[in-house]
């Protein structure tokens, strides 16, 4: 069972100002989410909210990670994502007051950040100058699915992988570039189906990129060797 716990925002600042969204935020902003967030403890495999239910808050990645997808009437799983900390999730409830668009559940033990939803709704009462700010979380990363979009009809598959590897290693583009990685936490199959591609084809082509010496392959990780190769390797022919 999910444990809720007072946050020690003193603490779990440094991590979220790693977070583009959050660094950009106006400081009465940040500190107000700061004073409303609570700190929620998830166990691996713990459901946090199914798809469909009402929203109950913004929350922020501090340790470990969820999934974001959805399961099919055959009781097929369909990974979407995999939010990592210290990237911030369940916006776009709060922003068009629909229900949850889909299951989110720890990947692994996780600590979260939860900006319950009574405290945001005061906040953009008193001052809705506000919307804006959330409105830019949400477009963010609707950016970044309509370049997925376009990706997956426009590059071969080696450049689709090159190019989620530089994705990851920059949160989509959503950490300061003080905190982009050079070492990417990657589980082969999760990446295989984010991308849509088997694990077996990611494994070749990773395999690929590790001789031509744009990566290297560790146990659960990619190290990034070469990050402008692969961008040069992303780009459309």
């Amino acid at each position: 069972m999910s444990q809720d716990n007072a946050f020690d925002a003193r603490a779990h600042r440094p991590l979220l100002e790693r977070h583009a969204w959050f660094a950009g935020l106006p400081e009465a902003l940040k500190q107000t989410l700061l004073d409303a967030g609570r700190l929620r403890r998830l166990r691996a495999g713990e459901v946090l909210f199914r798809r469909g239910q009402p929203n109950c808050g913004l929350y922020a990645v501090l340790r470990g990670s969820v999934h974001v997808g959805s399961v099919t009437r055959s009781g097929r799983q369909n990974l979407v994502a995999v939010v990592p900390a210290p990237h911030w999730f369940g916006e776009l409830a709060l922003i068009d007051g629909g229900p949850r668009t889909h299951d989110t559940e720890a990947r692994e033990a996780t600590e979260l950040l939860w900006v319950p939803l009574p405290d945001l709704v005061n906040l953009l009462t008193r001052e809705p100058q506000h919307w804006q700010n959330f409105a830019a979380l949400a477009v963010q990363k609707l950016r970044a699915a309509f370049e997925e979009l376009e990706d997956a009809a426009l590059l071969g598959t080696q450049a689709r992988v090159a190019k989620r590897l530089l994705q990851l290693s920059t949160g989509h583009g959503m950490l300061t570039a003080q905190a982009s990685l050079r070492t990417v936490a990657l589980n082969q199959e999760e990446f295989a189906a984010t991308l849509g591609l088997t694990r077996q084809t990611v494994n070749e082509v990773l395999g690929l990129l590790a001789d031509q010496g744009f990566i290297a392959k560790g146990y659960g990780r990619v190290d990034i060797l070469d990050a402008a190769g692969l961008k040069a390797l992303s780009r459309p022919t």
